[in-house]
């Protein structure tokens, strides 16, 4: 990896650019510095789910979730870098496998609504989809692994899947169960 931060008030960054972990310097709204910041965004998003009340399997995947981002900011932070495992993808593919099967199929929309944990969830999974994007965009052009993408496809998945595992958790006594969209064409043709 490149280097360590030892200091965090450089003011190299006041003439508009920043330092990549290779030590080039890009423009701060280069492609590859979004998708970084929208890592490091959801992972601060996933900070601040984690210091809600949540069950202890859930805390444990989001922690180890943590720092897969982590690796992949830093990936992302250094062209040509792997740092991302193909196991991290898997284990997404696992933990989404494991608590969507204790889950009701979805009859409607859901709305990100319902316990704070499940609504704040909600938010992972829309910023998960924004740093998609971003990766999705830097591989149109700067060529990336499919890890970066996949990852992130997963994670919000998982994100989705977990705020229904939330509500029902109901740790805050606001949920309980999805909050269903109130379709006003099925309402009428109801």
């Amino acid at each position: 990896m490149g280097q360590r931060l030892t200091q965090i008030a450089t003011r190299t960054g006041d003439d508009g650019t920043t330092g990549l972990g290779d030590g080039t310097r890009v423009a701060k709204d280069h492609l590859r510095v979004q998708a970084m910041g929208d890592v490091d965004e959801l992972n601060s998003n996933i900070g601040v789910l984690l210091a809600e009340p949540l069950p202890d399997d859930v805390r444990e995947l989001l922690v180890v979730i943590q720092h897969e981002l982590f690796n992949l900011g830093g990936e992302l932070s250094i062209p040509g870098f792997e740092l991302l495992k193909a196991e991290a993808v898997l284990r997404l593919d696992e933990a989404l496998a494991h608590y969507n099967a204790t889950l009701p199929k979805l009859q409607e929309f859901i709305l990100p609504a319902g316990s704070r944990s499940a609504a704040i969830a909600h938010v992972c999974r829309t910023v998960a989809r924004r740093a998609e994007r971003a990766v999705a965009a830097l591989n149109h052009v700067e060529p990336l692994r499919p890890a970066p993408r996949q990852y992130l496809n997963r994670l919000s998945d998982l994100l989705f899947v977990l705020a229904r595992v939330l509500n029902r958790a109901n740790l805050d006594g606001r949920g309980g169960d999805d909050v269903y969209w109130k379709s006003e064409k099925l309402a009428r043709e109801g």
